[in-house]
């Protein structure tokens, strides 16, 4: 068991009525970096994530495709999304289905006790359905349809039309948490996060909030209410509980205390079922609310919010075939300002791939260990007297440990890349000022070479480490080059801003480009995502 400061990140599960767009990989990669660099901080780190397979969604898309919704949702599961996981090199520690027995019966668990306590009531209800969200919409939600389906009432989201429903139902006792959940938003501002996610969430419950519909007897795909089997559990209140039916709510209390509560990454277009809802029922459990919901901005091509249903979504595997996994991943990571909105674009990918991963810091790795290489026989030389420009590395490097950790602190992973990558631009600007090509060239300045071999040498190893949560696979292979025959996600990601770590005398390995030159033009899915 890790002795270090419990850190549980749970990404949203996901809806398998249809393979994944990079929009969810962007999820999956955000919690996957936040969770490794708190690994390599020593945490007692747990990365959730999985796929929500019940509803009314999931059980049409079957029907449509002439199979059970059980079979629809093994088929894209086993096919779909947890091979996303590998394609983006996702390091989760479990995967959760709805369909799980494990979440099955702890919904059950959660839902006796809720409904013993007396927050579980009986009514009529009557609402506009939004099947695509799975949600009855509020008025406000709604808005005059165009086109086809001009003079309904279509959802703001979809852009689909609203069903009305009226139903005989469960009720969940939402209304009694209105002030209860103003009250964690105003003793705990970090609670949601960012700051337009959480006033939107606050503004949206000081108008007040009406007790929740929670079960269905129109349809039978779902988790069936302990006390009345006719009926089935609304699929957001089943989803939600996966956060914790994952850790052992109910079976495994001592790992349930050990991880909860979570800090749990969502889109922003879910930041209310997460920020209200689910806060709400924790209430009413008696157990402890989340430690953070961070509602992330879409990702945008050609303008709109990506979509599976309008035909906008990019497979992955568009982008790691050509690119390479790093380069996914560092890319969603820097080039959109995490928890704002970021438009994706081919050309952009393209740009930051050649300047910032090839020529930037590729070409600055390849560059030092081709030189140790070639001045000293590939062995780490010792430094001699530093001056001021090694200290000024020095300190760069320092800066930025200290920096990117505080930036993980706030989830503002751009700024924690941005941070880093002070080090890959003043090593190169300290080679271009240094020449050790020309130092080289005299026995009267070795000396003055292995000092700047070694500096260059031991700002990679800091790079190394510090980038290893976001391009694992580059960074491995250049702590090989660099002659380390440990593992580099294993090393103490607070001690990279040390130095003198590299010891001298330590024999180097060779490095084939980490981002390889890419000569075709950007792939030809351009005019049909955009």
């Amino acid at each position: 068991m890790s002795s270090g400061t419990p850190f549980y990140i749970a990404t949203p599960i996901f809806y398998v009525n249809d393979v994944p767009h990079i929009g969810h990989a962007y999820t999956e990669v955000a919690a996957d970096v936040l969770a490794r660099w708190h690994r390599q901080s020593g945490d007692d780190t747990w990365l959730l994530t999985g796929t929500d397979e019940h509803g009314q969604k999931i059980l049409r898309t079957a029907v449509a495709n002439d199979v059970s919704p059980k079979e629809w949702a093994d088929k894209l599961v086993e096919e779909a999304w947890k091979p996303l996981l590998e394609t983006i090199n996702i390091s989760n520690d479990d995967f959760i289905r709805t369909t799980d027995q494990r979440h099955e019966d702890g919904v059950k668990l959660f839902l006796q006790r809720l409904y013993a306590d007396g927050f579980i009531y009986q009514g009529e209800f009557e609402g506009h359905y939004c099947v695509g969200c799975e949600e009855y919409k509020q008025p406000g939600d709604l808005v005059p349809g165009t086109g086809e389906y001009e003079g309904q009432l279509v959802c703001a989201i979809h852009s689909k039309p609203v069903e009305v429903l009226k139903e005989t139902n469960y009720f969940f006792r939402m209304s009694d948490f209105e002030q209860p959940l103003l009250e964690l938003y105003r003793s705990n501002p970090n609670f949601i996060q960012p700051e337009s996610v959480r006033n939107e969430i606050v503004q949206f419950v000081s108008q007040g909030l009406r007790d929740l519909s929670i079960s269905r007897s129109s349809f039978d795909w779902g988790v069936k209410l302990p006390w009345d089997d006719s009926h089935v559990l609304y699929v957001w209140f089943d989803a939600l509980l996966n956060y914790i039916t994952a850790i052992g709510y109910g079976t495994d209390d001592e790992n349930f205390r050990r991880r909860w509560p979570a800090v749990q990454l969502v889109g922003k277009d879910i930041a209310r079922f997460h920020a209200v809802i689910w806060p709400a029922m924790l209430m009413a459990a008696g157990l402890p609310v989340p430690k953070r919901v961070f509602g992330h901005g879409w990702l945008l091509v050609g303008g709109e919010k990506m979509s599976k249903s309008k035909l906008t979504g990019i497979a992955p595997s568009d982008i790691t075939d050509t690119f390479g996994v790093d380069a996914f991943r560092y890319y969603f990571m820097s080039a959109i300002h995490f928890g704002q909105d970021g438009s994706f674009s081919w050309e952009d990918l393209s740009a930051r791939y050649q300047s910032e991963l090839a020529n930037g810091f590729g070409n600055l790795a390849s560059r030092v260990i081709a030189m140790i290489n070639k001045y000293f026989d590939g062995v780490v030389p010792a430094p001699g007297s530093y001056t001021d420009a090694e200290l000024g590395i020095q300190k760069t490097v320092a800066d930025a440990a200290t920096t990117a950790d505080a930036a993980i602190e706030r989830l503002a992973i751009h700024e924690a890349i941005e941070a880093i990558w002070t080090i890959v631009d003043e090593l190169n600007g300290y080679i271009t000022l240094q020449e050790p090509w020309v130092l080289a060239k005299s026995e009267e300045t070795r000396e003055r070479l292995g000092t700047v071999l070694y500096t260059t040498a031991e700002g990679l190893r800091a790079l190394a480490v510090l980038l290893s949560p976001v391009i694992p696979e580059a960074t491995a292979k250049l702590w090989a080059a660099l002659g380390f025959d440990t593992a580099v996600d294993e090393q103490k990601i607070t001690d990279a801003g040390g130095w003198g770590i590299l010891q001298p005398g330590q024999k180097m390995g060779t490095l084939a480009a980490l981002f390889p030159r890419i000569e075709q033009d950007a792939p030809a899915q351009e005019t049909a995502a955009g």
